[in-house]
């Protein structure tokens, strides 16, 4: 193994992050901790030029400090193969430029770069859709944009979640009844009236007790979730909208799932993920940029962003 390894990390703007709950920077933090060296970038500092994927980076030294979480060194244009490893950290959506960042990220590897997650399955695979892979495991559930179809899921389960595809930390998530007077509008937002399918599931009274992250670390879950509990008067179990959080043991039950959709994982090249549970169901499977790791390492006292870099190396 490589003592000084080089790591490029693709992100959002690291001037914009909230350090103390901040995944992608105790990923860094462990990173640095077991003497790497860190090159940050955005999606438009990444290019081809001559079959070469490339980028304008920037060395970063990070700092667990609240008030100046980073330094960064003078820019540097490189090609991105002459890196050790490459950590695909954008958050979503999952838009056309995110995919046309995995793109380049695929030419990247074909040039001899190791990325992770694998660019190939964050495109392929959308993280809400991709829980219905593991059927078993699943509430009822429907993809669907036609309002017949989803009118008569709707009078058979009385009660549902419908949220989109493509967002995260609990955007457009609505809970519908069956005579809600708002459904139709709500159908007509969500699908564009019809042009794009959204995931719609039966409700889970459970959700008050918590929507538990699981995170799984090269096919192996962490042994306790980030369970994180609405607030008052709300369904959406999302820090950013406002819920609380413990950290609990994992059941023998949630231990199960995660064991077998990290083996599929594995298979997929996915190092790195955060399963969601509500009770006994699994609702998505977090691929992109999966969070919980602050949350977790500060109540276990497991640094799980050095755990991350330790199995990657």
């Amino acid at each position: 193994m490589n003592s000084h390894p080089k790591i490029g990390i693709v992100m959002d703007p690291i001037s914009d992050i909230k350090p103390q709950k901040d995944s992608t920077l105790a990923i860094m933090l462990g990173a640095q901790n077991l003497g790497a060296s860190l090159y940050y970038m955005e999606q438009d500092d990444i290019y081809i030029e001559n079959d070469k994927a490339r980028a304008i980076t920037r060395p970063v030294t990070v700092f667990d400090d609240t008030s100046k979480w980073y330094e960064f060194g003078d820019a540097q244009n490189i090609e991105l193969a002459s890196l050790d490893y490459i950590l695909m950290r954008k958050d979503p959506p999952v838009d056309k430029r995110f995919i046309h960042t995995c793109y380049m990220l695929e030419h990247a590897v074909r040039n001899g770069a190791k990325v992770l997650n694998n660019p190939s399955a964050l495109h392929q695979y959308n993280e809400k859709i991709f829980a219905t892979h593991f059927p078993e495991y699943c509430p009822p559930y429907q993809i669907t944009s036609n309002l017949g179809v989803l009118k008569e899921f709707l009078h058979k389960h009385e009660k549902i979640i419908i949220k989109p595809l493509d967002s995260m930390g609990g955007q457009g998530v609505f809970m519908v009844h069956k005579d809600d007077v708002n459904f139709e509008v709500i159908w007509e937002m969500q699908t564009g009236k019809g042009r794009y399918p959204i995931a719609a599931q039966a409700f889970i009274p459970a959700i008050d007790k918590g929507d538990k992250r699981i995170i799984i670390i090269d096919g192996t879950p962490v042994d306790h979730a980030l369970v994180r509990i609405p607030k008052g008067g709300s369904i959406r179990g999302n820090l950013a909208a406002g819920a609380s959080y413990e950290v609990k043991p994992l059941s023998d039950h949630e231990i199960a799932v995660a064991k077998v959709v990290g083996k599929r994982l594995m298979k997929e090249g996915i190092i790195f993920s955060g399963i969601d549970m509500i009770g006994d169901y699994l609702i998505e499977v977090n691929i992109t940029s999966p969070t919980g790791l602050r949350e977790i390492s500060k109540a276990t006292g497991n640094d799980l962003g050095k755990l991350l870099i330790e199995k990657i190396l």
